[in-house]
């Protein structure tokens, strides 16, 4: 069976976002923590009901839901860093940053094929 490049990227992702929110817990910083928490656990939940779409249509809105959810772990992962915050790492963003892109194709791709 072939690998699924982008659950498998969004589930370590959610690891990795795991991980550094209970840094995050630790600083008191729990409210930027508990945004990146939801939004960044959503993406792969929402890649993981993709999987299991009852139509094209339902696939593709999925998907979209997960980008947003990325572009929002974007956005709070940027404040993290523009904050200085203790702990920061960069390589969660650079993971987002694959993951939209990943997601971005394969959203153009099943438009194009619907």
């Amino acid at each position: 069976m072939k690998e699924n490049i982008i659950l498998s990227k969004s589930i370590d992702f959610s690891v990795g976002i795991k991980n550094y929110c209970k840094v995050l817990y630790n600083q008191k910083e729990s409210t930027i923590a508990n945004q990146l928490m939801r939004c960044g656990m959503a993406i792969g939940a929402n890649v993981s009901e993709a999987q299991q779409a009852e139509s094209r249509l339902d696939f593709i809105h999925k998907m979209k839901i997960a980008a947003k959810e990325a572009s929002e772990s974007m956005y709070w992962l940027s404040v993290c860093e523009k904050t200085n915050l203790t702990g920061f790492q960069n390589e969660l963003l650079v993971e987002v940053n694959q993951i939209i892109a990943i997601l971005s194709r394969i959203i153009i791709s099943a438009k194009k094929n619907a």
